[in-house]
Order: C-alpha cells, then structure tokens, then sequence
C-alpha cells in the first residue's frame, strides 16, 4: 500500500499522539470466575483484529509530517501481558499489586513499530474480582464511545450469547408537541439567553486555556502530573438511587452524579484545608459531539466506520470548563440545594454554543498552525484544570468474555497532565464511579469516602 492510499489519522487522534502528549485509555474487566487464558489468541485473531484495520495498523508520516495509518502484520504474541506477582498471598495484597501494576502501565510508551494497543491479564484474585482483563488502547484510535464499541463487539450476553446487548433508552429533553408554533416571546429570549451564554463562557474557557490555570489546592498540586505514578480508586452506586434522586429534584441523571462528585470534592478539600475549602477550581467535562447532535446510542461497528455515518468511529469530542461551585454552610445541612446549584451551571452551559465554537476553533487552529500547536492548546486546558470528567454507558445485561462472565467494568484515561480523571460507566443497574489521581499527593480512599459521603448526604435530603 502506498502513502496515498493509506488513510489520514484524524485531527483529534493526531492532538492525542503528539509531543505534548500520549493518551490511552484503560478498560478494565472485572472478570467473575478464575481465568482461562487459552482462547486469548483465537479471540484477538479471529473478533478482535477483524474490528477495525486500525487495530492492525501504525501510525507513520508522510514526507509533509501529515499522519497516516500504515497496515502491518500484527504478532499478536507481543501485545498480550501477564504478569506474575508472589503467589498464594490475600487478595488484599493483590489490590495493591494490581494498582501498582496499572500505575506502571499506565507510563508504559507503545512501541512505534507495533499497532497501539495491549491486553493485559492478571490472574490473581483482588477483592473485587477472580481476576482482571486490562485493554490498553491509544486514544488516537478512537475516542471512548468507538472504543467501547469495539470492546463491547467482543463480548456477548452472559444468560444468552444468541441475543444482542441492550442499553438504557436515553431521550431528549427537548421535546417539542406537534403542531404547536412557538411563540416569538419565548423564542427570542432564548435566543438572547444563548448568545450571552455563549460570550460568556467563550471568554472564560478561551482564558482558562491560554492564561489562567487553577492553583495549588487539596486536589491539585500544580505539578506536571503527565509522567508520574498514578492510583486508580472505584466506587459503585445505585442506579435506581440516582433515579430517585433525579425524579424527585428533576433534574438529571447528569446532573445527580456530577452534583455528588463535586460535593464530595469540596468536602474532601475542606477536611483537608479549611482556608482552602472553597479554592477556585475547574472541572473540564468531556462531551460526545455525536451524543450532542444526535442523541446517545451504541451502533455496531461495521455501522460506525461507513461513510458519512450517523454515529461515526473516531475522536468527536469537546469539552466544557465548568467552575466546581463552592460550598456554603446552608448547602452543607441542605445538599440537595448544590445538586440543584450544579444543575443549573450545566444546563447554562450547554445553552451556549461554546461547546461548537470550541471545537470549530481548534480544527481551525491545526489546519493554519499545525497538529502540534492544536496539540499543545489541549494539553494547556487540561493541564490548567483540576479535574476531567467523562462518563460512557453500558449494557443493561451481565456480559461474558469468552464464557467469562464479567462483575464489573470501569475505564479511565491515561498520558493527560491533569491532576484528577473522573470517569463514570453505566453496567447491569450499577454506575462504577473511576478516580484516578496522582499517586502520593492526595488520600485516595478519602477522597472516595468523601464522595460517597456525599451521595448519601443528597439521598437521605432527597426523601
């Protein structure tokens, strides 16, 4: 194959795979019973490779510098890992080598003459699971919604493999009745609303990302964390919990957990700091553009990559900066108050066109500037917040992976130079709550409690 006809490696894969920074993304399997290894190499060559001709591709550079990906033999002998830890110890002990191990992997570089992506498997029994299936995948092959796809390709329904994965029905919430014209006095307000939201929060996410960054705090420690040991910390919630939250405040599922999170954080900076309680600090949430425009469902894969698809493979993202609210006393005693507090600042935000503009400025951005600058504006966002947020949905049913049925299922991402990635995903009526933070800086487990403090604080106000 010749350098034209190979094809281009898009521009948010090209930010993602630049010399500001190498972003992966962590899927891990929480597998039920002990693992059998055996069928790995017929599932990667036979369901896995087949996917996508990304999975069997490099990234090379023409003579111009422009990025394409390169179809090349793939020994699959070479991407799987397992790793061997002091046998017959606790799965207590296990916990610990398992974070330590995602810590180093996490570091790890993708050699550049080999597809970008690894399975790790890690037989020994944590609490949590008999055993754990790591996926290591560069974001440069897609974003969370194609990845997961992907991975969701090689799995199938634990009670019946014959029938399809179902997801929760997500719906709009701008329903409109037929036949009815709005009025022009409801119209033009919103319209007004819009471009002052947009000039707005234009304005504070282009200074955010270009001269102001969040300073020191509890949860920030204003370094570099790009290339430091990481700690990975889990918490699970009630679906149904949430729902009864969302419907008795109306707002959104969204909006319930995001309020939680944030609640948590600022409890967790309070224990920490009193002076530094309320330290202004950013959250950057990371936005599905197909999700945006289109509304949120899985498509198989072979659907995703036709031309001009609805649901397209690749990175479409954006990202909102949003201002984590400060904390009163009142809301302290009344929480559910900051969960409403936390909705109206979402819902004002994407009432702004920012999200768009955002994204049109950056293409823009690489197309007269070039793929590295672009590169660097992302890295600089990222590195002036405080915390990232992205969430995904899973199946309704348990899955298994190849007669593995799997307990649980989180993702996180990896290479950013953000200090906090806070990553949610949906799975069998539970929502798996992924922190993932420098190591050595914050109290991972009391950060977590924090959080979880802080959701039963909202539901018990909630009843």
């Amino acid at each position: 194959m010749n350098m034209e006809s190979e094809p281009p490696v898009s521009p948010n894969g090209q930010y993602f795979s630049s010399s500001a920074m190498s972003f992966c993304i962590l899927a891990v399997l929480e597998v039920e019973i002990p693992i059998d290894d055996s069928q790995t190499l017929s599932l990667l060559s036979h369901v896995f490779l087949p996917i996508n001709p990304r999975f069997s591709s490099i990234m090379v550079a023409d003579k111009k510098g422009a990025k394409k990906w390169k179809r090349v033999e793939v020994k699959l002998e070479d991407h799987i890992k397992v790793p061997r830890f002091p046998a017959g110890m606790s799965p207590e002990f296990y916990d610990g080598c398992f974070d330590d191990y995602l810590s180093t992997i996490s570091l790890e570089q993708f050699p550049p003459n080999r597809p970008l992506w690894e399975v790790h498997i890690i037989k020994y029994a944590t609490s949590n699971a008999a055993g754990n299936v790591v996926f290591k995948l560069h974001h440069s092959l897609g974003d969370g919604y194609s990845l997961m796809g992907a991975l969701l390709s090689c799995l199938q329904r634990a009670d019946n493999p014959s029938l399809p994965l179902t997801f929760p029905s997500i719906r709009s919430n701008s329903k409109q009745k037929d036949g009815k014209i709005k009025s022009v006095f409801k119209v033009v307000p919103r319209v007004l609303s819009k471009l002052a939201n947009t000039v707005l929060d234009l304005g504070f996410s282009l200074m955010k990302s270009n001269f102001f960054e969040d300073g020191r705090t509890p949860i920030r420690s204003g370094e570099d964390v790009q290339f430091r040991p990481i700690t990975i910390t889990t918490l699970t919630f009630s679906l149904d919990q949430i729902k009864q939250i969302k419907a008795k405040l109306g707002v959104t599922v969204n909006d319930v957990i995001v309020g939680a999170i944030f609640l948590g954080t600022r409890l967790y900076m309070q224990a920490e700091s009193q002076e530094q309680g309320n330290a202004a600090s950013t959250a950057l949430v990371v936005l599905n553009t197909r999700a945006v425009v289109v509304g949120y469902n899985y498509k198989t894969v072979s659907e995703m990559v036709k031309p001009n698809a609805e649901m397209p493979w690749g990175n479409h993202f954006t990202f909102l900066q949003v201002a984590i609210p400060k904390l009163s006393s009142l809301e302290i005693s009344n929480p559910t108050s900051f969960v409403i507090k936390t909705h109206r600042i979402i819902k004002r935000k994407r009432n702004s066109a920012t999200i768009f503009i955002t994204a049109w400025l950056l293409e823009k951005l690489r197309k007269f500037r070039g793929p590295e600058v672009a590169a660097r504006y992302v890295y600089r966002t990222m590195k002036n917040s405080s915390m990232a947020m992205s969430n995904l949905i899973g199946p309704i049913e348990q899955m298994a992976l190849a007669d593995h049925p799997i307990k649980g299922l989180y993702f996180t991402f990896t290479g950013d130079p953000g200090p906090i990635a806070v990553t949610m995903m949906s799975y069998v009526g539970k929502l798996r709550v992924a922190m993932r933070m420098e190591k050595g800086f914050m109290d991972p487990h009391k950060f977590s409690s924090c959080i979880e403090r802080a959701f039963h604080m909202i539901l018990k106000a909630s009843n």
